[in-house]
């Protein structure tokens, strides 16, 4: 069963009609949040994204029965520094240009857009559809055109494949590593190729355990990103699968 997609809808349209989609958005999404913009450079291109000012507000709105049933806590809301070392490196290196990727636990979208900006076609998916909705718009604010899904990465059907899979600091709890690697597994074409970017977390150490008993051969590529005053390591794993 292919993923059910949301067309963000940039394509065919003029500026103006894009910026009063935005206005709109953006009253919508006041009226719920409160909102931060950031600006950053990633190769040669300017992005801006709109994000929650203090994802921690959000934990009021989660009822003890939702938590219960998921155990869902809304990192969506934040951007992560792996995401803006992952955007950088796609945007520098232009791997992507060309090819089908999909990104799993993309929050507000950053990495997604630097692939949709850099020449893939993406499909941009997260558990929430809170996260969404930032997605599409910022996605219309930095003009590319890309596709959402709401994603459950622990229940990934159907047999569309990706020629790469990306995805930034999803590995923060024990019990999401082997559902990640097992939707990577199902969402990678043959030849494709996964990338990883994570704050080097302990818990990295055993999702590469993991990939390894998996089939999958490593590789990784250690970076730096400025986060205000601080200096954040990240390091992304390019995952491939063996050729034995």
């Amino acid at each position: 069963m292919p993923f059910e997609r949301y067309t963000v809808p940039v394509s065919g349209r003029s500026d103006a009609a894009i910026d009063d989609e935005l206005i709109r958005l953006h009253v919508e999404l006041a009226a719920e949040y409160d909102l931060r913009e950031v600006a950053h450079r990633f190769g040669e291109s300017d992005f801006t994204f709109l994000s929650v000012l203090d994802s921690y507000a959000l934990l009021d709105r989660i009822s003890p029965e939702e938590f219960l049933k998921d155990e869902q806590m809304p990192y969506w809301a934040e951007i992560w520094p792996a995401a803006v070392t992952l955007s950088r490196q796609i945007m520098e290196r232009k791997e992507l240009a060309g090819k089908s990727v999909l990104e799993l636990g993309a929050g507000v979208g950053m990495a997604s857009i630097a692939a949709a900006k850099s020449g893939a076609s993406v499909l941009c998916t997260d558990y929430s559809t809170e996260a969404l909705k930032f997605v599409a718009y910022n996605a219309m604010r930095n003009r590319v055109a890309l596709d959402t899904a709401r994603l459950d990465w622990r229940l990934v059907k159907g047999s569309e494949k990706f020629d790469a899979v990306i995805a930034a600091d999803v590995l923060y709890e024990r019990v999401n590593l082997l559902p990640i690697v097992t939707a990577i597994d199902a969402l990678l074409a043959p030849g494709g190729a996964a990338y990883i970017a994570d704050p080097r977390r302990r818990l990295a150490e055993q999702f590469l355990e993991l990939v390894h008993e998996n089939g999958f051969e490593i590789s990784e590529t250690r970076m730096f990103d400025a986060e205000g005053d601080q200096t954040v390591a990240v390091t992304i794993y390019k995952l491939q699968r063996g050729t034995a």
